[in-house]
């Protein structure tokens, strides 16, 4: 049998059943980085980039995306979140973007994947945006940072 939650044991892909789960208060966090040349940081940060103000504009996709998950990964449950936030900021020594989103509801399953969906989003709506003017970004290092909640209680990276 597998450890696979959305297999079953037939191998077909499922929905998982949550209807016994108890609801719960479940928070999850994600963060990634986009990685660029510092003239494109640069074009970003006084808000020269001809297709507007990039910062804002990924925030918003990142916040629509994680509304939008069970759209766009087959197996999601739709879920009535109460809260998504995400955060972008510059660091101009690694020349980079870094975002960060933290979804939030009280549930019968988790919001690891609407945050991962929003950092994901929000670092493609930056390429999309300067790609114009630096082809060669990087979008990385994305990853689940934090989660609370359910039956598995706590989760933090190192």
């Amino acid at each position: 049998m597998s450890d696979l939650t959305h297999i079953d044991s037939n191998g077909n892909a499922i929905m998982v059943d949550v209807s016994e789960k108890d609801r719960t208060e479940r928070t999850a966090s994600a963060m990634g980085s986009v990685y660029m040349l510092p003239k494109t940081l640069a074009l970003i940060n006084s808000k020269d980039i001809k297709k507007g103000d990039v910062l804002s504009i990924a925030q918003l996709a990142g916040i629509m995306a994680a509304k939008q998950t069970p759209d766009l990964i087959p197996l999601c449950h739709p879920l009535n979140l109460t809260s998504v936030k995400l955060e972008l900021a510059t660091d101009m020594q690694r020349n980079a973007i870094d975002i960060i989103s933290t979804c939030k509801l009280t549930g019968q399953t988790g919001v690891e994947m609407e945050a991962l969906t929003a950092v994901s989003i929000a670092a493609l709506t930056v390429y999309d945006m300067c790609k114009a003017v630096d082809r060669g970004m990087r979008i990385g290092d994305i990853r689940l940072t934090h989660k609370t909640g359910g039956k598995s209680g706590e989760f933090k990276s190192v």
